[in-house]
């Protein structure tokens, strides 16, 4: 169950994600036409301007149509080749479309109509091009309609071209059936001539071939059918005889090779004679037996008895040589009489295939003449019908309605264009926008900080509304109630909530290029530190475009270059007391001719050092990167560098960049901060919800203090 849940929690979770990323984006895609809204307003209304003008100065065009019916035509069996079955009536109507732009009918109906001379066509190069793109055909889906709409300028004569090429085409599709019916009925009277005289042939070859094979044709088949048969019969028990026969032969000489008695052989002992004498044998050798228990060998009984028997063994080894030899000569008879039945049925069946060759020749020759007489029929029958065809045929193409002149144009269509100028002009404004936006690459947002250049992001400030530098750079001192007051005090709880950040005594603050805000974050981010009752200290670095001294109202001062120079020993002479509580100023004083030099000597080092003892903060303000090599030698003293990136004015490439230089020197960046937003004009898209936030938390600071005010007002009463 709680698996169960878990999950539905999780898909929940993904929904309510996949919302608000579409939610995001729509927002993003809104905030890009808000930005450039006066680019997509530009636009819109020049596309609109564009399409009124058309309106008005385009040509009024008259559009009339004729109306077409295209029945199927009945083609038969015939074509240029000869006998075809019809083709598909879609195409059929396709082709007929194509004919009624064919040049040849255009040219008919511009030499009926005179067209050459009219103005619309009178100094085009092909004047058939010019008509025909005037014209338009129509199909009416479903149906065998078609309408043919000409537009032209005058409303009589594009009724006048419908109607001319209507007439035309019925006509010319008329006269164009009727010769293709007298093409084929002389086609048909030639195929004719043709098809008679081949039957002739056919019927001549069935005679030829008769008289050489003779016309008992079948019974010759049957006869020899019967004879193969009786062959294929008598050579087959020939066969087996011979096997029987070639069988005893051969067992007969196993039992020889054996070392057997000839009659003991079954084959020999079975014959009868054989028998006889083995069982008279048989009788004398009991006789033998007998006499042996009476008489001695010598006896003459015994002597006339071994005689006989002997007698006997002669006559059994010749009868069984006898019948031993009729076996070897009735295998050779059964194997010669064999071989003679199978000469006997090849002979047959040689007889038999001829038999068959010449009738499948026969069947063959038939069939031809049967086609050719069944092709001379059908030829003469659609002679007939295409002769009675011709009499009485008719046009498939009809005219159903005529072209009037038409009472309004159909071009322009003004509303029409009217509704493409307005959604071409949207849609032309916001693509243009669209596109703009892709092209520009600039920093703009709290994702371009944390994903491009892979710092972190430590807040957004206003833009200051106000010409003067003292009330821009001492904002959160003369106006502690503003926005961007709380934007600065935003700033510094985010540099003290990182990490570590009592180990970050010494900052420094540098820029891409000039004029991004880096004095004026300095000299409020110093105010702000001072405020909460540390000892802060503000140090303009830039000794070749200094400005600290110009905000603070410090003229002519004592500075940096002056101590660097070893102009001045104590640094307490160069350290100038501001109007802000617990805020020390250190100004450039003079430019200095090398100021390069000045920054990366050891003066330097001490003099951060000296700092670093007699304040809790240390603010420095630096030029900026891309335009020397000082802010990279101060800040490699400091203990971390904030980068100020002036919103939608420095390209997200050459910011990395320089991100990217500051690394390499084993610089520390505590972060970014995005400077000189206008909350409450052409940027506050971006950052709407950002500035009301701050609106919120100004009106109450502002409530407080004017509550103040009236109090400290009613005890001084």
């Amino acid at each position: 169950m709680n698996h169960d849940n878990n999950m539905m929690d999780q898909r929940e979770s993904i929904m309510d994600q996949d919302s608000g990323e579409a939610s995001l984006n729509l927002r993003h895609y809104w905030h890009i036409i808000l930005e450039r809204r006066w680019l997509v307003v530009a636009t819109f209304l020049g596309v609109f301007a564009l399409a009124i003008i058309y309106l008005v100065r385009a040509e009024p065009i008259y559009t009339a149509a004729a109306k077409l019916q295209i029945d199927r035509e009945d083609q038969g069996f015939l074509s240029d080749g000869g006998i075809v079955v019809s083709g598909n009536h879609n195409e059929y109507l396709q082709t007929m479309y194509k004919n009624l732009m064919s040049r040849s009918l255009i040219e008919k109906v511009r030499s009926e109509l005179g067209l050459d001379e009219d103005e619309r066509y009178k100094k085009a190069l092909d004047k058939n091009a010019a008509v025909s793109a005037d014209i338009t055909i129509k199909p009416l889906r479903l149906t065998y309609l078609v309408d043919i709409e000409v537009d032209h300028p005058d409303n009589v004569k594009a009724a006048a071209i419908a109607n001319s090429l209507a007439d035309n085409f019925r006509d010319d599709n008329l006269t164009r059936s009727l010769k293709k019916m007298s093409d084929g009925i002389e086609s048909l009277k030639e195929q004719l001539k043709q098809l008679e005289q081949k039957s002739l042939q056919d019927t001549q070859a069935i005679s030829d071939f008769l008289r050489k094979n003779g016309a008992a044709l079948d019974k010759q088949m049957d006869t020899a059918i019967m004879a193969y048969q009786q062959a294929t019969a008598d050579f087959a028990k020939a066969e087996a005889d011979a096997k029987i026969a070639q069988s005893l032969s051969e067992e007969v000489e196993k039992f020889l090779q054996e070392g057997k008695d000839l009659a003991t052989i079954p084959s020999i002992a079975e014959d009868p004679n054989v028998l006889k004498l083995k069982q008279d044998l048989s009788v004398k050798q009991a006789v033998l037996a007998g006499l042996l228990t009476r008489y001695k060998p010598k006896h003459p009984a015994v002597e006339q008895a071994l005689h006989e028997i002997e007698s006997l063994k002669s006559s059994l080894l010749d009868k069984s040589k006898e019948v031993y030899k009729r076996i070897q000569y009735q295998s050779r008879i059964a194997e010669n009489k064999a071989s003679r039945l199978k000469e006997i049925q090849q002979e047959r069946e040689n007889q038999q295939l001829a038999l068959q060759e010449a009738r499948i020749e026969y069947d063959l020759l038939e069939r031809k003449a049967e086609l050719s007489k069944d092709l001379y029929q059908i030829v003469m029958s659609e002679q007939k019908k295409t002769e009675i065809s011709q009499s009485y045929k008719s046009n498939n193409i009809s005219i159903v309605d005529y072209a009037v002149p038409p009472a309004s144009p159909s071009k322009p269509k003004k509303s029409l264009i009217l509704l493409m100028g307005v959604v071409g002009g949207l849609a032309a404004g916001i693509g243009l926008a669209f596109f703009i936006n892709f092209l520009d690459d600039s920093i703009k947002t709290q994702e371009d900080i944390e994903n491009v250049l892979k710092l972190q992001f430590l807040g957004y400030i206003p833009n200051i509304k106000t010409n003067s530098l003292v009330e821009r750079d001492l904002q959160s001192h003369l106006h502690p109630q503003s926005t961007a007051a709380e934007s600065f005090r935003t700033l510094r709880t985010a540099v003290s909530l990182m990490p570590k950040s009592e180990q970050y005594s010494v900052i420094s603050l540098t820029s891409t290029i000039p004029s991004e805000g880096k004095s004026l974050v300095a000299s409020n981010l110093a105010i702000v530190l001072a405020q909460t009752g540390m000892k802060t200290v503000l140090v303009d670095a830039d000794l070749r475009r200094p400005s600290v001294h110009k905000a603070f109202q410090l003229h002519s001062p004592i500075g940096l270059a002056a101590y660097l120079k070893r102009e001045v020993e104590d640094i307490g002479e160069i350290i100038h007391k501001s109007e802000v509580p617990d805020l020390d100023i250190v100004c450039c004083g003079g430019i200095p001719g090398s100021p390069s030099e000045l920054i990366g000597s050891s003066r330097m080092t001490q003099f951060i050092s000296e700092l670093r003892e007699r304040y809790d903060r240390v603010i420095i303000d630096c030029p900026p990167v891309s335009a020397v090599s000082d802010p990279l030698v101060i800040a490699a003293r400091t203990d971390g560098v904030i980068f100020v990136n002036k919103f939608n004015r420095i390209r997200r490439e050459h910011a990395r960049r320089t991100v990217q230089r500051i690394q390499d020197s084993g610089v520390r960046i505590l972060g970014a901060v995005l400077n000189d937003i206008d909350f409450e004009g052409k940027d506050s898209y971006y950052y709407s919800y950002y500035y009301y936030q701050n609106r919120y938390y100004a009106s109450h600071y502002s409530t407080e203090a004017q509550q103040g005010n009236n109090s400290s007002k009613k005890k001084a009463s």
